[in-house]
């Protein structure tokens, strides 16, 4: 081994490229409650980006989970409390690059594997119209923060729908893009099929304007592959003459899960299509009920193997990897792994058992299954352009006291994917739309439209968006 320990010693000798930092900041503070309500930022400060740009005047807030240099990180766990990025993340650089102020961190779930607000170490982050409620998660800051008019726009991040989950309970647009589309580079992933980043705002055109500036490839990203992408800007003509949109029975009225009126106000919304000009039809997906089993599969070893083992990098892939997010992860979860929250605890039990009894078998079948579910969506692409169903099945649920059980406390995170996680696995692009309130609380409409067809669903969006206003609904 002598000789090859020789190697490890040169490479500890050698400088290893950065991301680039190219504006000054200070790394902010974090923020008392007072000036919190919602518990939704981690850290706050301004960043200002370039003199000029599309993004000139606007304030965005980063998901807690993408390095920003300078300003501490801790993706809603305290195993990485403490560490400070020392690179900005691809589209950190292209925000400022734009002339965007990033106005701070937004909290997010812990390590992400949450789709409600409550597993986050900093504290529930609260819904803006019932603080008693959930965010919904892991981007429950972000969604927060821009439903709450903190800022203009906000980055998320889905990885079973973690951008139009938190959307879709706090009333705001939010995208996930085309697996690829956006980079994911400098950010924690959970899975590297799974991972998206994304935009998310109060309005359909500033969703769209911040897409055109993050997407694209950086050539540091394995997850992007002969990405197409758009001036999603021009998209947005108000006219969806001929559109032919589908609305997916399965993806309603979930036994156990799905509520009247959320279904109620989703049916109507996609009625509304019709007199706008679009073709609107039921369309038939069986195969979507299963999206969540195929789904729990590789997000769970998936994610044993990368997030966990792999200490947030993992190997056997080309692009960037942030050496020191790994050396400060790995140090944190090895020595305080019973900090980490329940739910990943679940994941690296689980994982670890079914790895060690099945030896990946579950995750290679589900990963083929995916491959059979894409072509089950992509085969209704022939006959419609757009497919309709609720983003999530129920209203916003309340919040888990602190003194919950287990059961609740994992249930409460978990239970709202079914409609969301089987585009994560597909990588289709899927839009939150809100589209009416119900005793009180938001419900919203998801758009599924063909990979790299986020210019579809932006236009229908746009039109939506533009004939009522969905708070009245």
């Amino acid at each position: 081994m002598g000789g090859t320990l020789a190697s490890y010693q040169r490479l500890q000798e050698l400088v290893e490229p950065r991301l680039p930092v190219k504006y000054p900041r200070t790394p902010g503070y974090r923020p008392e409650r007072s000036e919190d309500p919602l518990n939704a930022w981690y850290y706050k400060t301004s960043i200002k980006g370039a003199p000029r740009g599309p993004l000139r005047g606007k304030t965005i807030a980063i998901k807690d989970n993408v390095c920003v240099a300078g300003v501490p990180m801790m993706n809603g766990t305290s195993v990485l409390e403490g560490y400070v990025p020392d690179v900005d993340a691809t589209i950190v650089t292209r925000i400022l690059d734009a002339g965007g102020e990033i106005a701070g961190k937004a909290d997010c779930e812990s390590l992400c594997f949450s789709g409600g607000s409550h597993t986050t170490d900093n504290g529930p982050t609260l819904n803006p119209h019932d603080h008693t409620r959930s965010a919904g998660g892991s981007s429950a800051g972000s969604a927060a923060l821009v439903a709450a008019g903190e800022v203009d726009m906000a980055i998320g991040g889905d990885q079973g729908g973690s951008i139009r989950m938190p959307a879709c309970w706090c009333g705001v647009y939010g995208l996930k893009p085309t697996h690829g589309l956006v980079p994911y580079t400098g950010a924690f992933p959970i899975e590297s099929t799974l991972d998206h980043l994304g935009p998310m705002a109060r309005s359909t055109a500033d969703v769209a304007l911040l897409l055109e500036v993050i997407a694209g490839e950086d050539g540091m990203d394995p997850r992007q592959y002969r990405v197409r992408p758009e001036v999603y800007t021009k998209a947005l003509t108000g006219n969806i003459e001929g559109m032919r949109i589908g609305i997916v029975p399965e993806g309603f009225e979930w036994p156990g899960l799905s509520q009247a009126d959320v279904d109620d106000l989703v049916l109507k919304a996609a009625g509304r299509f019709e007199q706008l000009g679009a073709v609107v039809s039921t369309v038939s997906v069986p195969m979507h009920r299963d999206g969540i089993h195929i789904w729990n599969a590789i997000a769970i070893e998936g994610a044993t193997a990368l997030m966990l083992k792999g200490n947030s990098m993992g190997t056997n892939w080309k692009g960037y990897y942030t050496t020191s997010l790994l050396d400060a992860f790995a140090r944190g979860w090895h020595t305080r792994p019973n900090d980490l929250s329940e739910t990943t605890k679940l994941v690296l039990m689980l994982g670890e058992y079914m790895q060690t009894r099945y030896h990946g078998h579950f995750y290679a079948k589900a990963q083929n299954l995916a491959l059979k579910l894409k072509a089950t969506y992509d085969a209704m692409f022939q006959q419609v352009d757009l497919l309709v169903m609720p983003t999530l099945p129920m209203k916003a649920t309340r919040i888990p006291p602190p003194d919950a059980s287990r059961e609740e406390y994992i249930a409460r995170a978990l239970e709202m994917l079914p409609n969301t996680a089987p585009f994560d696995v597909t990588g289709h692009p899927a839009m939150n739309v809100p589209c009416g309130m119900s005793q009180g609380l938001p419900v919203g409409m998801m758009l599924i439209g063909k990979s790299f067809g986020e210019s579809t669903i932006l236009r229908a969006s746009h039109a939506f968006e533009q004939s009522f206003d969905w708070k009245k609904a």
